[in-house]
């Protein structure tokens, strides 16, 4: 047994002996300002971060840190509530490392959240935008390094990394609500510092329409596993054309994600729900 599964191994088993249920098939990871989720989950054991074996630490305002195992939507759902960023000096491997220890607990539903800057004009601020796509421009790929094929392939496709039946799904929901919400193309970057608005502009001559720090490492991991995936930003900052940039601080992000977050809270709980 190669050293990441028996890491997974004895995770899986201390959150298993620590937990009352089966943490289910369904992973929830929620991003800055966007942990307010757990509140709609009929929680029925929650594990810090620290308790657990080989798990990284949160280490940024608006991720608390917490492992929840619980109910929504009439489904048992494990939930991060706080996630890792290759920014914080984490090795991809160990950002992912969650993701990992999810799968080995069953799950095959991935949700995830995050806050994004918006690079598409029509966007504003609070704007919900589900994934279809992604652009990866992170330094470092999760799946470098030796290739356990029980895992996974060594070349995982990710021509279709989100779920389209999910897409689907969220976006009737959102409609039917009166949510104002589309789907696009998220490019994940090192950060942490926030970007120029010549560099927001090449963007979106990219083809992208949101970008962030995190989410695609998880995905890329969650796709090689098999697991589906679906994933929705919380548009927090817009940035595209230049003119409508602004200087923006952690907190300014942090106060448009909570104040947008019920929306976000109401799709991702209705489509659990449906399936």
């Amino acid at each position: 047994m190669n050293d990441l599964r028996e890491k997974m191994v004895e995770t899986a088993s201390f959150i298993r002996s620590k937990v009352n249920i089966e943490p289910g098939t369904i992973g929830i990871i929620l991003g800055t300002g966007l942990g307010s989720l757990i509140n709609e989950i009929d929680i029925i054991d929650d594990l810090s971060y620290k308790r657990i074996p080989h798990f990284p630490v949160s280490t940024v305002e608006g991720h608390s840190g917490r492992l929840i195992i619980g109910k929504l939507g009439g489904k048992n759902v494990i939930a991060m509530q706080g996630r890792f960023h290759y920014y914080e000096d984490y090795s991809m491997k160990e950002v992912t490392f969650p993701v990992r220890v999810m799968h080995e607990l069953g799950v095959k539903q991935l949700f995830l959240s995050n806050a994004a800057g918006g690079v598409n004009e029509n966007q504003e601020m609070g704007d919900l935008m589900i994934l279809e796509d992604h652009i990866n421009f992170q330094p470092e790929n999760p799946l470098r390094g030796f290739n356990d094929l029980d895992l996974g392939p060594r070349f995982p496709d990710m021509s279709e990394p989100y779920s389209p039946s999910l897409i689907e799904k969220a976006l009737s929901i959102a409609k039917a609500n009166d949510i104002r919400c589309d789907k696009g193309v998220y490019l994940s970057l090192q950060g942490p510092n926030l970007e120029t608005k010549a560099e927001y502009a090449m963007f979106n001559k990219w083809g992208a329409d949101a970008v962030g720090m995190s989410t695609v490492p998880e995905v890329l991991v969650a796709n090689h596993m098999g697991m589906e995936c679906f994933a929705v930003s919380v548009i927090t900052n817009v940035c595209y054309p230049p003119r409508r940039v602004q200087e923006t601080t952690h907190q300014d992000v942090i106060d448009v994600a909570v104040v947008a977050e019920p929306k976000m809270t109401f799709v991702i709980k209705e489509l659990i729900t449906s399936l």
